[in-house]
């Protein structure tokens, strides 16, 4: 059999890498928007795995809103909401994009104050050190998807308050200004009801089911960079995660 470049690596989960190499040609697009994927046999094939192997990545790919199944008619590929693929950190912007959406970013509030207690310890920061404080509104193709209220160690990064941040990734901002790259995030998510405010910013009504993330982000050398939370539209998001057992 002739191997191409969508081959898993040797040693590696099976579903998993599958998972990995068929996200890789979505996202890239490899097959666009409405397409139908080649057959389940041909990708089989193609990826070096069991037919059964590659169901299980597809029907993983389908929960996180990349593909969607037709009866006798096969997989097709879709863009229809933001969601998170397994185990991948990236920014609201990078994941937008590999959707095929147009990520935008509003700063609503830009400002330094002292941090709480809570956000010092996370952060590593004398008690009532400087941090930035962002909130900023998340939208695709124009429509309100998210709020996130992100607080920012000035100890890392000093002078990013007078720097412009809207309609700018934040991920490429630390990197490009301060040389500091994301990799890791712990993050924690639980269901609420919209405030008011908050409810206002998203345009749904009041007490309206949201999702709420807190973040701790993380740099190349374990610094602790960031935290807050940010609140999803329940309508508009899809958290997903892979879980092993080892």
């Amino acid at each position: 059999m002739t191997t191409t470049d969508l081959a898993p690596s040797p040693g590696r989960n099976p579903t998993l890498a599958a998972y990995r190499s068929l996200h890789d040609h979505l996202t890239s697009g490899r097959w666009p928007a409405g397409s139908r994927l080649p057959s389940e046999r041909s990708l089989a094939e193609e990826v070096g795995v069991s037919r059964a192997t590659l169901r299980q990545a597809l029907q993983e790919l389908a929960a996180a809103g990349l593909l969607k199944a037709s009866a006798q008619r096969g997989w097709f590929v879709t863009s229809q909401r933001i969601s998170e693929g397994p185990n991948l950190l990236r920014s609201f912007s990078e994941t937008a994009i590999e959707r095929g959406l147009t990520p935008g970013s509003q700063v609503l509030g830009q400002t330094v104050r002292a941090a709480t207690l809570d956000e010092a310890e996370v952060l590593g920061l004398a008690p009532a050190a400087d941090v930035l404080q962002l909130d900023r509104l998340r939208t695709l193709d124009g429509i309100p998807i998210a709020f996130q209220s992100t607080c920012l160690s000035l100890k890392l990064l000093p002078g990013l308050h007078s720097l412009p941040l809207t309609g700018r990734s934040l991920f490429e901002v630390l990197e490009e200004n301060f040389g500091i790259v994301l990799v890791r995030c712990d993050f924690t998510v639980q269901a609420e009801g919209a405030s008011g405010e908050v409810a206002q910013l998203l345009r749904i009504a009041p007490g309206a089911p949201v999702l709420v993330g807190h973040e701790l982000s993380f740099d190349a050398h374990e610094r602790p960079v960031s935290t807050g939370p940010v609140t999803y539209r329940g309508d508009a998001y899809r958290f997903k995660a892979s879980l092993f057992r080892i």
